[in-house]
């Protein structure tokens, strides 16, 4: 116990020794690092003072003019790297101060650890107690081992206002086209990504891991592809993501959600994905591939989804987890334990959610307009689409018991029984006029949670927009056909 306590004294020790070796002692910067007088980058080579200063790193710092780095190569992060990648956690000196864009950017960051595994890699490596706001990156390629992102690496503070356009590939985990892992510290609101990520493990369009950190009005519109959980904001969260939403492709081999690759004790709310989502293996979801003791609540998804087994429109596995008041409407396609808007749900609940998306199963179980196999608790829900399947097809689902409230249409579906098992209550399939009429749905609150167009339009859920009648997430020239349609009598 001893010897490791002098060894770990001697290792800060080292690290104390190097940095003062490597710093400047003499501010070339205008300013005092104060709030009311911050330090001033006024060209490239503030810049590089700055960056190569760790004196600058824990005051006010305030950005005057864009800068340029095309022509330069780091291997490690430019701003607080990782100086040790032998170890398993940050070994440097955190940024620990305010950095302020002043809406200025930063283009052609190019990080390449040339394979050695350097960690912690970003125009930051690690923010601890920091801020950086108001600043944006374009153009840049960062590529690294672990904590990998645009602009920081690992972030235990707060990041605003931000924003990176580029390509950033992992070889390991926690890789994002901002943020590489947002720690239980972490904070990221009004940010947003544009380019493509890739990773071999935990990867995500803007955060790789949120892990008991807040993601907040932010979004992703870049591609995104690895092997492990992949997600088109984020690859696994821990923490709350609200606001937020996804636009670009998602594509891979584990758990894929077009917003979100698994939400592991974590919360999802008033947030959507357009992304289409395509996987070669299990729980796939045009929001969340996996969802498990965590909830999702006011959030939709649009997006195509396919993949093999436990496959849903909004999530692919509902594990233990509650989903409410949610939708989805894209065609969803699998082999087995497909459903419209999950895939299989175990001990799980969804309420107030419905789904309006095609659902094909190639396989030989379970296939539903709503849920493939339930094996928790549905109401107040419904389901429109096509269903195909080989066996165990329903309707609603495609077997599972404890449904109530709900209801599918066997028109549209082009199926008159519930579930594919025996002994399914089939009263509550509905034609389509049915279901155009408030009186068919007993029981449920047409006051604060649904509504409906009378004899024109399923019941819609009135958080979401009142004249997207179509209900493709938009309001705009499609909704108002389907309302002219109805005046001129057309089906």
């Amino acid at each position: 116990m001893v010897i490791a306590r002098i060894s770990n004294l001697l290792w800060k020790i080292t690290i104390l020794v190097m940095v003062g070796l490597c710093v400047n002692t003499t501010f070339a910067l205008d300013g005092s690092g104060t709030e009311q007088d911050p330090w001033r980058i006024q060209s490239l080579e503030d810049f590089n003072d700055f960056a190569a200063d760790a004196n600058y790193w824990a005051g006010f710092t305030r950005l005057e003019t864009d800068v340029n780095l095309a022509g330069l190569t780091y291997t490690t992060a430019v701003i607080a790297p990782d100086i040790n990648n032998t170890e398993a956690w940050f070994q440097g000196i955190a940024f620990a101060g305010v950095f302020d864009g002043n809406d200025h950017k930063i283009m052609n960051l190019t990080i390449d650890d040339g394979g050695v595994r350097n960690e912690f890699l970003g125009l930051f490596g690690y923010i601890d107690n920091g801020e950086v706001g108001n600043l944006g990156l374009e153009g840049g390629f960062v590529s690294g081992e672990y904590c990998v992102g645009g602009l920081v690496g690992g972030n235990d503070g707060n990041i605003l206002n931000c924003y990176s356009k580029g390509y950033v590939r992992g070889n390991w985990f926690y890789v994002g086209g901002l943020v590489g892992r947002n720690g239980i510290y972490g904070s990221i609101s009004n940010c947003y990504f544009t380019g493509d990520v890739n990773s071999i493990g935990i990867v995500g369009g803007l955060v790789g891991l949120n892990e008991n950190g807040n993601v907040s009005n932010c979004y992703s519109t870049g591609d995104v592809s690895g092997e492990g959980e992949v997600g088109g904001l984020v690859g696994r969260n821990h923490g709350s993501i609200s606001n937020c939403y996804s636009t670009g492709s998602v594509s891979g081999l584990g758990a894929l959600g077009g917003l979100v690759g698994i939400n592991y004790y974590g919360s999802i709310s008033y947030c959507y994905s357009t992304s289409s989502v395509i996987g070669g293996a299990q729980e796939i979801g045009g929001l969340v591939g996996y969802n498990s003791f965590s909830s999702v609540s006011y959030c939709y998804s649009t997006g195509n989804v396919s993949g093999e087994n436990v496959i849903g429109g909004l999530v692919g596995n509902n594990n233990q987890g509650s989903l409410s008041k949610c939708y989805s409407i894209g065609d969803v396609n699998g082999v087995d334990f497909v459903g419209g808007l999950v895939g299989g749900q175990w001990k799980g609940s969804i309420s107030n959610c419905y789904s309006t998306g095609n659902v094909n199963g190639f396989g030989n179980v379970c296939v539903g307009g709503l849920v493939g196999a339930n094996g928790g608790i549905v109401s107040y829900c419904y389901s429109t689409g096509g269903v195909s399947g080989r066996s165990d097809v329903g309707g609603l689902v495609g077997d599972g018991f404890d449904i109530t409230n709900s209801y599918w249409d066997i028109e549209t579906s082009g199926k008159p029984n519930m579930c594919g098992m025996l002994n399914c209550d089939n009263s509550y399939g509905k034609t389509t006029a049915e279901m155009h009429q408030q009186s068919t749905f007993a029981d449920w609150d047409f006051i604060n949670v649904w509504n409906i167009g009378e004899n024109q339009t399923y019941p819609y859920l009135r958080i979401f927009l009142a004249g997207d009648i179509n209900k493709d997430g938009i309001v705009n020239f499609l909704d108002f056909a389907v309302t002219a349609k109805q005046w001129m009598g057309e089906k």
